[in-house]
């Protein structure tokens, strides 16, 4: 089976950067949305185009190989050229094993970077409910995280104030320590992460007494956040940078918002369109005339009804839905018109329907 082109299913160069990417996902994920309309499988090809081609390493994997390996997972027709599978020839090694032998004959993009930022802090992922309302435009909410947060004494250095940061002894400052390792496929030498400076390269001369040399402490942090109009449920908005403080003066995380937009009473939203339920009278219906429809924004506008009207028919109001996540133009507004019967009569309509009735209405 022939491998997926992630970047053809996207409509993306091969260069494309990360918020390229994330601009052709959002734009087909909202196009061929199923309840747009769209064609499922294709929607979930584009989902899983996105989820390969977003994430730096299973991205580099994918441009290495064609595809991405995920737990025993192996590239098709790549282990026979090396014996691997073949009944005749037999190695004794795990997957990890190999994905270490391959990363150290290829380079470290494919199976995970030697080289990691070791003191980057970590993302933080919250849920955040906002009304059906709250879609119409641009809305501000404040959030607070319990993250890590810069330590307040030594500023992120990790050093008690007025010692020194000393170069590291064992990986003089580099951050690696090599290793010699002897394989089938013969001897490597391979760097790995120092484990007496964790890969920084200095250690405090005196760790700080508040973060114990971490250069950061468990804390709060009230966030401001900014949510576009025309968010849907499970949309994840990132803000970079604000997530948890990274170690030592390290690189922050980033913040990752789950959305959930909760029900309406009277409305149902379905992709950007809304549709409502109005009951209309047995005179309205036949005989047609102006009836008032609530929107989403609170006021209400005038749908002139034809006459004739059967129960159940549903009539377009044109841009009173939500706005598109694009930013240009909305949604549609549908009203079904409901034939509402009364419960209970006067004398007098019960009159005028017992005449009616004898007219064959």
């Amino acid at each position: 089976m022939a491998a997926k082109d992630y970047y053809k299913i996207l409509g993306i160069p091969r260069k494309a950067s990360a918020e390229e990417i994330k601009k052709a996902y959002y734009k087909l994920a909202h196009q061929h949305h199923p309840d747009k309309g769209g064609d499922e499988g294709h929607f979930k090809e584009i989902n899983e185009a996105y989820q390969i081609l977003s994430n730096a390493q299973k991205r580099a994997q994918y441009d290495k190989f064609g595809r991405v390996f995920d737990g025993q997972d192996s590239a098709p027709g790549f282990g026979t050229q090396w014996g691997w599978g073949r009944p005749d020839v037999n190695f004794d090694f795990g997957f990890e094993d190999l994905g270490d032998i391959l990363e150290e004959v290829f380079g470290s993009a494919g199976y995970g970077a030697q080289y990691r930022d070791t003191k980057k802090g970590g993302d933080i992922r919250v849920n955040l409910k906002i009304s059906l309302q709250d879609t119409l435009k641009e809305i501000r909410k404040e959030i607070r995280v319990k993250e890590w947060v810069v330590c307040p004494r030594c500023q992120g250095v990790g050093a008690e104030p007025g010692t020194e940061v000393k170069e590291c002894f064992s990986c003089r400052g580099t951050g690696q320590v090599h290793q010699i390792r002897k394989t089938f496929l013969g001897t490597f030498t391979r760097s790995t992460t120092c484990p007496e400076c964790g890969g920084e390269g200095y250690r405090p001369e005196k760790p700080c007494n508040v973060c114990r040399g971490e250069g950061r402490i468990r804390g709060e942090e009230d966030i401001m956040v900014v949510i576009p109009a025309g968010v849907d449920t499970n949309q994840v908005i990132r803000i970079k940078g604000k997530g948890e403080a990274g170690k030592r003066g390290g690189k922050s995380g980033d913040l990752y918002i789950s959305i959930t937009v909760e029900e309406h009473p009277i409305f149902h939203r379905k992709g950007d369109d809304l549709y409502i339920s109005v009951p209309i009278s047995f005179s309205q219906a036949a005989l047609g005339g102006e009836i008032d429809i609530p929107t989403l924004e609170g006021k209400k506008i005038v749908l002139r009804v034809p006459s004739s009207m059967e129960s159940g028919k549903t009539m377009r109001i044109s841009d009173k839905g939500i706005p598109h996540f694009s930013g240009r133009g909305r949604g549609n507004l549908y009203v079904r018109l409901v034939l509402k019967t009364p419960s209970k009569l006067s004398q007098k309509q019960k009159k005028i329907f017992q005449e009616l009735k004898k007219e064959g209405l």
